[in-house]
């Protein structure tokens, strides 16, 4: 079984960290991806990707990434499961495992968790 995936995207908003109880950094971010395609009126649409980022990846990202600047992102798929009025609710998310930098004049970087 494989569960990879790439995505291209820029920044929403600017990256914050959260830190946790238990000492671990995490940041939670979106990414908008543009579809590779056009609509039937004839425009791409964007989606918005929640993408988590933990420890290294959350503090290079907080770092060195601002909104708009174009990121790919490696990582996996995950649900997680949210439980809200008694009621359970689902949502997918991209666990980072891998940035690239793609905006501005600074060269290509790469950091993995």
């Amino acid at each position: 079984m494989l569960n990879q995936v790439v995505l291209v995207g820029r920044l929403t908003k600017d990256p914050e960290i959260v830190k946790l109880v238990d000492g671990r950094k995490v940041s939670e971010i979106t990414i908008a991806v543009k579809r590779a395609f056009k609509n039937y009126d004839g425009e791409y649409e964007t989606d918005f990707i929640k993408c988590v980022l933990w420890e290294n990846l959350a503090v290079y990202l907080h770092k060195y990434c601002h909104k708009g600047d174009l990121i790919a992102v490696k990582g996996r798929l995950q649900i997680k499961k949210i439980e809200k009025d008694n009621k359970i609710n689902q949502t997918l998310e991209l666990i980072g495992e891998k940035i690239s930098y793609l905006s501005g004049n600074k060269n290509t970087e790469e950091i993995e968790s």
